[in-house]
């Protein structure tokens, strides 16, 4: 039986190499090798009625049916279970195939003369052993979520006793790399590219900037057969007195903390994935241990929470760095004194942030109540198991002030500062702001992550085939003016750190950028902070900048009329200059630079090209489905009707997007590049509405046509157009059946 002919086909090559095969939720088929084993080990006889438990692609089905065996399969997943029954029946094997709990047995087919379970237990299903013929065999393995697994072989003799006989270990679980190719976590590539570098699979991938921290160990939970943990949860009914129970330094040396009884159990987190809890059963009366895996930063941010709550037990602590810019916060400790619980209390909500994705910190007071609040993929959302009193608010800020040197006396002005600091193997650039309000100070701080290898590239950010290729043909540019337009926390700067990135692996280049502030060290190229105070402004660093015999330069903003200036100056004499401007789209963005100046003449012959974007919800890749279609927004989108086939998606909600069924954000793009039309059209000074007839359908590619597509591609829901656009542009501006190109989601 060629075993090929029963996965797809782009994995037929792994039949070969003796691979385990992937068929979903992060289960495998054996090797051919260990498969055969489990065949072996059954000692079947021609014309035995078996149980298979776990179709999987149907192979061992196929198998057993071909050595003469009537085989009845039990599979879990339906879409195996179809699969496997649509292949066993082109082949005319005697096999009924069942979707339902395969450890339930099939009662109206027993009794068995054998079963061979094809995927790992905990414990050998009673069920099973009550549906063997007398004589019968029941060969399984168990310990699912470790490596190798023991494989046993229960016999039932005549009189209906079971004897039991251990036949070894058996590798039986799917590569850690396949998994994360199979959830869409990692490209195919960058696994192969990781395994190429010394150490672990996961740590290689993370340090690359190819995969999350995050979906790395929703990878090894699926791996490993354990659940996937996640704080707010596990806090929930958490009882500190557990962990105070145990040796501290036995329990981060084993990276566990036991948090809670429940029904008798043990429940106990984990950031290792091999973890062994033999010895930590000893120490509770629960006999039984219910482990769940987390992230290190969840972990810590258990710690955190603990010790918050029990902060003068008898655990040894350690007082933290001195320096803040160069404490790592996973490796961090709570003092007892008064000082060290302010700072502790701070780390523990900054590690929520981190370990929620978080891009901005609120700390808010109204009245006698204290508000934290989280953005999270532009959304605002209360950090509830957290709670301050205004008093241990004050105390927050003044070590916030103390970190990112403020003066923590004066509370009746704004201040702004920074400081970094490192959480894991990342580094954060922590940008502070605080504000006087009504009843009290209220704070925000911006995380930025530095890590060079985790900046996006262009196609992480989303944009499409055809305007990552326009951009990337910008770039190659002699000379000219590139904005990026879009409201505060639309990516801007992003993007252009993005197109920074090609522009720095060209060594034929220098590239100086002015920024206020940098956000991002990139290596290869020249970068400045402004310094008004000292008279640097935006203008100045330009007008130094041209004598620096330069081919790129990146202003970080245009602000004032002498900055526009001096940037089209630049393009005049032979650069290419990259900037951001605050606009609402591609058009408006010509009567801006009109009202700061700026000749019309003078922006005619210098645009090369405009990007105006905003931040759209991506729906999540682990439950995305087809939705229907909401006839209110479809009227306004959509006058005529819906184009044919057009389909849209949502998330269901699922352990990675914590239900949500977004996760993360992408770009939703208008790109607007300079044509002779436009250029005329900009020299005489036609008006914004009659700019826009003008492009339209020829050099414009509007920001509704971009978010329609994405749409179609289901990487946004049908509903983000509402966030997006403004209700009289929702619909197509001249009628024209343009958007109608917009096909439905290619599958396959």
């Amino acid at each position: 039986m060629d075993r090929a002919r029963f996965v797809p086909y782009e994995m037929r090559s792994w039949v070969y190499q003796d691979r385990p095969i992937p068929v979903g939720e992060g289960r495998s088929i054996p090797s051919l090798g260990a498969q055969a084993a489990l065949i072996d080990a059954l000692r079947m006889v021609p014309g035995e009625r078996v149980l298979e438990v776990g179709t999987g692609t149907g192979y061992a089905a196929a198998v057993l049916a071909t050595m003469g065996a009537r085989v009845d399969t039990v599979e879990r997943l339906p879409r195996l279970a179809a699969a496997a029954a649509e292949r066993l029946a082109a082949l005319e094997l005697d096999v009924a195939t069942h979707c339902g709990d395969g450890f339930e047995g099939w009662d109206d087919r027993a009794p068995f003369d054998a079963i061979l379970v094809s995927a790992g237990a905990h414990e050998v299903p009673a069920k099973l052993l009550q549906q063997l013929a007398p004589g019968g065999r029941l060969v399984i393995p168990t310990r699912p979520h470790e490596i190798r697994q023991t494989v046993l072989r229960f016999t039932k003799d005549a009189d209906g006793h079971i004897s039991e006989e251990p036949l070894g270990e058996l590798a039986f679980v799917t590569l850690l790399g396949d998994i994360l190719v199979e959830m869409g976590a990692a490209t195919r590539q960058s696994v192969e590219k990781a395994a190429a570098k010394p150490g672990a699979l996961g740590d290689a991938l993370v340090g690359l900037g190819a995969l999350s921290e995050t979906d790395l160990y929703r990878a090894l939970a699926l791996q490993r057969g354990l659940p996937l943990g996640h704080v707010e949860s596990l806090l929930t009914d958490a009882d500190p007195m557990l962990a105070a129970g145990v040796s501290r330094a036995f329990l981060e040396h084993n990276r566990m903390v036991p948090l809670a009884r429940r029904d008798g159990r043990l429940l106990v987190a984990t950031s290792d994935p091999e973890a062994s809890v033999a010895d930590l059963a000893k120490a509770f009366p629960s006999r039984r241990v219910e482990l769940q895996l987390v992230t290190p930063t969840d972990y810590r941010r258990l710690w955190a929470a603990l010790d918050l709550w029990d902060p003068v037990g008898d655990l040894p602590r350690e007082k933290p760095e001195a320096d803040p810019r160069a404490a790592d916060l996973l490796d961090s400790r709570v003092d007892p004194d008064a000082e060290g619980r302010n700072r502790a209390l701070f780390e523990a909500i900054l590690l929520d942030a981190v370990g929620a994705r978080a891009s901005d910190i609120h700390f808010e007071v109204y009245g006698e109540s204290v508000r934290l609040r989280l953005r999270i993929d532009g959304e605002m959302r209360d950090l509830t198991h957290i709670t301050m009193t205004r008093e241990q608010l004050s105390a927050v800020l003044n070590v916030l002030k103390v970190s990112s040197h403020l003066d923590i006396a004066e509370r009746r002005l704004p201040q702004g500062g920074r400081f970094r600091t490192r959480v894991g193997d990342r580094t954060f650039d922590l940008r502070v702001q605080t504000q006087p309000s009504l009843y009290g100070e209220h704070a925000v701080i911006r995380l930025l992550p530095q890590d060079e290898n985790r900046l996006p590239t262009i196609e992480d950010l989303g944009f499409s085939k055809e305007i990552a290729t326009r951009y990337r043909r910008l770039l190659d540019s002699p000379s000219g003016l590139i904005l990026v337009v879009g409201p505060t926390g639309s990516g801007k700067s992003t993007t252009l750190y993005a197109g920074l990135q090609v522009l720095a692996r060209d060594a034929t280049r220098k590239i100086i950028t002015v920024e206020d502030p940098i956000e991002y060290a990139l290596r290869g190229v020249q970068q400045a902070q402004v310094r008004p105070h000292l008279g640097f402004a935006f203008a100045n660093a330009m007008r130094a900048f041209v004598r620096q015999d330069p081919d790129v330069i990146l202003v970080g903003e245009i602000r004032d009329g002498e900055t526009a200036l001096e940037a089209i100056r630049a393009s005049q004499t032979g650069h290419v200059v990259l900037s951001t401007l605050h606009c609402n789209d591609t058009i408006d963005t010509v009567q801006r630079l009109i009202d700061l100046g700026m000749h019309p003449n003078s922006i005619a012959s210098e645009i090369l090209a405009i990007f105006a974007q905003r931040l759209a919800r991506r729906i999540c890749d682990g439950c995305r489905r087809p939705a229907e279609l909401d006839p209110t927004l479809v009227s306004e989108v959509f006058p005529q009707g819906p184009p044919p086939g057009f389909q849209s998606y949502v998330g269901a909600g699922c352990e990675r997007c914590t239900g949500r069924g977004t996760y993360g954000r992408i770009a939703v793009v208008e790109l607007l590049e300079a044509s002779p039309g436009l250029r005329h059209a900009i020299a005489h000074r036609l008006s914004v509405d009659e700019l826009r007839e003008v492009v339209e359908g020829d050099s414009l590619h509007s920001l509704r046509k971009s978010a329609l597509e994405l749409v179609a591609a289901g990487k946004i829901p049908f509903a983000e157009l509402r966030r997006l656009l403004p209700p009289e542009r929702l619909a197509p501006s001249t009628g024209r059946a343009d958007i109608h190109r917009v096909g439905p989601r290619r599958t396959g």
